[in-house]
């Protein structure tokens, strides 16, 4: 696999709890003037993001992709894949807020697949993905696996 780069550009405008960012995708243009604030950040904003949801939507998405490359390689390739990431920060004695953990919940229509391959498929997925490896260098991260 070649070398990767990606870019976002971020604006933000005010102070901490009254100010509000912008983020975009510099490299793909996915997405542009998504809008983020400090009430996104601790609390549900209707139709605002936060950088933990936006880490969530990532490491969902690396172990997905990650998976059905597992379960492919196994002769095994997915018919569908729904996963949930949930990522938690918290206040950490002496560090402030940190990220402290990130919980998969994957479920997989595999056809010819049972429950303990499709586990092995997912550990092997947590296993190669970068963003676990990234997360895991500061916090936990577990991964439940079930077909459907």
């Amino acid at each position: 696999m070649p070398r990767i780069v990606r870019e976002a550009d971020v604006s933000w405008a005010g102070n901490v709890a009254r100010g509000e960012g912008s983020l975009a995708a510099a490299s793909s243009k996915a997405f542009v003037d998504l809008p983020f604030s400090l009430a996104s950040r601790i609390a549900t904003a209707p139709e605002r993001t936060s950088p933990e949801e936006l880490l969530a939507a990532a490491h969902g998405g690396c172990f997905t992709m990650s998976l059905a490359g597992e379960l492919t390689k196994a002769g095994t390739p997915p018919e569908r894949l729904e996963v949930r990431c949930t990522i938690t920060m918290d206040e950490v004695e002496g560090k402030g807020h940190q990220i402290v953990h990130s919980q998969i919940v994957a479920h997989g229509t595999v056809p010819d697949c049972d429950e303990a391959a499709f586990a092995q498929a997912a550990e092997a997925a947590d296993a190669g993905c970068p963003f676990s490896a990234l997360i895991r260098a500061s916090a936990t991260v577990a991964v439940t696996a079930s077909l459907s």
